[in-house]
Order: structure tokens, then C-alpha cells, then sequence
């Protein structure tokens, strides 16, 4: 199901064929997260996961990705709104409208990484983890 919402000027669209990669690309590899990510990596987690794109008109100016089951498990990954875009309450408007979308209604277990943004996720109830020696994780160098 593809879905779409407009607001003053902005839309936020969960279909995938709107997406502009560059975009998503040209942010993703300056970010501190994804730091010089490769465009076929940036492709291939866009093909896998269930995407939000923000556009002004037509252009992509803000992106959210989530890596679901769609039945109980979420992580959000690469959220983020171009820096001449922020301060108009963009990032809580897509925010709300993945917390609300109908396809993740039954997803209890989400989860996020973040160095800058908690104060954002927080006000979505977004937490520290309560039991932090029951999570493990792996990474490749």
C-alpha cells in the first residue's frame, strides 16, 4: 500500500518510485552514520526496506527507512531532512506519520541508533533501552 500526505507546500509519500537515490545518496554518504556508503549499497537498502520520502514539490528534501517484519520488529535507520529544510517541524510530521502508519500497527519492538537526535525520538517514546545487557550486537569492520 503506498501512502501519501500533504502539507503546506510538503508531502511525505511511502512510494518507493518518487525516491529520488541521489538525494538519499548525496545525504547519506556525508552523514556520520553511513560516511562514504557506496550508491549500490544505498540502493539495495532502499529496495529492502519499507521507505518514506518528504518532498518539497517535487523535490526530495527528507528520508526515513525501516527494516520490518511488519508484524512485530522495526528499526529505523537514515532519518533525516536536508539542512535548509529544518526548523518547520518536518522530522516530527514524518515522525508521527511512520509511528501511524497502518502497516506497522501491530509492530511492538522497535529500535534506533542515534548521536544527536534523542531529544527528536523521545517525543515519539523512543527510550534508552531498559535492559541494556540483554542486547548484542555485531559489527564488521
Amino acid at each position: 500500500m503506498k501512502t501519501e500526505f500533504e502539507k503546506e507546500g510538503f508531502s511525505i509519500s511511502t512510494d518507493k518510485s518518487k525516491l529520488q537515490l541521489n538525494v538519499i545518496h548525496g545525504y547519506l554518504k556525508r552523514s556520520y552514520w553511513a560516511q562514504d556508503i557506496e550508491f549500490d549499497l544505498v540502493k539495495k537498502s532502499v529496495e529492502n526496506s519499507f521507505c518514506f520520502g518528504v518532498y518539497h514539490n517535487e523535490t526530495q528534501i527528507g528520508f526515513a527507512r525501516l527494516i520490518t517484519d511488519y508484524s512485530r520488529f522495526a528499526y529505523l535507520a537514515d532519518v533525516f531532512i536536508l539542512e535548509e529544510f529544518r526548523g518547520k517541524g518536518l522530522s516530527k510530521w514524518l515522525m508521527k506519520k511512520i509511528i501511524d502508519a497502518p502497516e506497522l500497527k501491530t509492530v511492538k519492538g522497535w529500535l534506533l541508533k542515534t548521536s544527536d537526535a534523542h531529544g527528536l525520538y523521545k517525543k515519539f517514546g523512543f527510550v534508552s533501552p531498559k535492559s541494556p545487557e540483554k542486547i548484542m550486537e555485531f559489527s564488521r569492520k
